[in-house]
């Protein structure tokens, strides 16, 4: 019988291997030339001065992370980027976002408390 993975840990399974896969300078260095629009292997190879092989290599790693996606024509690869892993880590982020607003706010809270002046509600 299969185990049902909890949402949450499921999550953090995509974002370890989302940010596995980021975390190679080249990748991130791909990543960023796809950012602005589709490539073939050849073109990220030419623009990063990087042999096709192991340009090849890392965008098998960011596939198999979900990062990007190609699209066959004839003979040629296009690579773009997928938003699903970007928007699930920008929502991953939120969390942490939240938690430092809180903080930056009772901070202010403190600052102005220690100035003499009443907290902005």
């Amino acid at each position: 019988m299969a185990r049902t993975i909890p949402a949450s840990e499921r999550m953090m399974v995509m974002n370890t291997n989302v940010m596995g896969a980021l975390a190679e300078p080249n990748r991130m260095q791909i990543v960023e030339l796809l950012r602005e629009s589709p490539l073939t292997v050849g073109e990220i190879a030419q623009r990063l001065q990087m042999r096709q092989p192991q340009v090849s290599k890392h965008l098998r790693v960011l596939s198999e992370a979900g990062i990007v996606e190609a699209q066959v024509d004839a003979n040629r690869r296009i690579y773009s980027l997928r938003p699903e892993p970007f928007r699930a880590l920008d929502d991953w982020l939120k969390t942490y976002r939240v938690i430092w607003e809180c903080r930056f706010d009772r901070l202010d809270d403190y600052l102005q408390k220690l100035q003499g002046k009443k907290p902005q509600i």
